[in-house]
């Protein structure tokens, strides 16, 4: 399968393309989405686009900003353009911490956005990904990750999200058969008190089509739940 990852300048999409490398041609790329032939060059021929929500904390707000609303609106037209069948969005579980610890959050629920900038930023990311993928030309799928954690963490988080469950869900996101032009999952790791479910993880995008699994089981470490 031919993979394009975005940002690469930051670490996740990084890693990902190292863990997906081996048995996919990748892609890693910096290069800026501008609404120019060169996006479309950038694109064509490619199977799946992995676009990171992340955002450089080097940047300005603006830019920042900007990454998230005309930067992915320009890689959604350019991918519509040249017959990209799916785009894979790593948004946040930060989106969903509005919401009590104690209550059942799935994807159903509302997002609780903040004006916090990398909070904002996934949201504004989700909002350009969900109004584009109305038209039916892209499938999308929105992956909202954990806390990105490292093994050796001894006091994880309750959204702890280990890379090894990082990759396996976004290789269950290359080849899922969808319900339609857009899929929502929450994905994070198994952990104490693991705090978002994820063995329901389904969004039906017209709340008619049938629902669909992701079939991500996070890896077993051992530890109490």
């Amino acid at each position: 399968m031919k993979i394009l990852i975005t940002g690469a300048q930051l670490q996740l999409p990084q890693d990902l393309a190292n863990t997906l490398s081996p048995i996919h041609d990748v892609t890693l790329t910096d290069s800026a989405l501008n609404h120019t032939p060169e996006t479309n060059d950038l694109v064509r021929g490619t199977d799946v686009i992995i676009h990171s929500g992340a955002i450089d904390p080097a940047a300005t707000a603006s830019d920042q900003l900007d990454s998230q609303m005309r930067c992915i609106y320009n890689l959604l037209l350019a991918a519509t353009e040249e017959g990209v069948p799916r785009l894979i969005f790593l948004s946040s579980l930060q989106l969903m911490n509005g919401h009590a610890p104690d209550l059942a959050v799935t994807e159903r629920w509302k997002t609780t956005p903040t004006t916090d900038l990398p909070v904002l930023c996934y949201h504004l990311g989700e909002m350009v990904c969900r109004e584009y993928a109305r038209e039916g030309k892209i499938n999308v799928v929105v992956l909202r990750l954990g806390e990105i954690t490292p093994e050796s963490s001894t006091n994880p988080s309750t959204s702890a999200l280990y890379m090894d469950d990082t990759a396996n869900a976004v290789e269950k996101a290359l080849a899922i058969e969808t319900s339609g032009w857009l899929d929502i999952f929450h994905i994070q790791s198994a952990v104490p008190n693991a705090r978002f479910l994820t063995g329901q993880a389904w969004w039906s995008a017209d709340d008619v089509s049938p629902s669909v699994s992701l079939g991500y089981t996070p890896r077993e470490r051992g530890i109490a739940q």
